[in-house]
């Protein structure tokens, strides 16, 4: 099977919630995160909550990196998507855990974008 691109969910836990709820460090960690795994930026956009939380994307030339975060909760949950089979998550899930503090963390990796190639046949439905 053949994908357009892969979306890393990630859970970062027990997070210190001064950098959860700091708009400005998020953004320079998320744009930092991008540019390790090996992105191109794009631009950015960061949003702060009343009272607390911040939600942040990072737009790629390859997709998006996105954060949300619940800093009363000591809780982030990060969106990494990308269209490149050369993006190195890994690289950016290190970083992530070290600068938001995570004491626990999670991830999985979803294939998404289905597409046939050529040599796959024809309306065959998705398994």
């Amino acid at each position: 099977m053949d994908y357009l691109g892969n979306h890393m969910l990630a859970e970062f836990h027990e997070c210190d919630s001064d950098v959860l709820n700091n708009s400005g460090k998020l953004e320079q960690i998320m744009t930092e995160a991008a540019k390790l795994a090996g992105a191109t930026v794009v631009s950015t956009h960061f949003h702060s909550y009343s009272p607390t939380g911040q939600s942040g994307v990072v737009v790629i030339q390859e997709s998006h990196f996105a954060i949300h975060t619940w800093p009363e909760y000591n809780y982030a949950a990060v969106d990494l998507f990308t269209c490149s089979a050369k993006m190195d998550f890994e690289k950016a899930y290190d970083y992530l855990i070290d600068t938001l503090g995570a004491g626990k963390h999670s991830f999985s990796i979803v294939p998404r974008g289905y597409i046939k190639t050529a040599m796959a046949g024809t309306n065959e439905e998705m398994e």
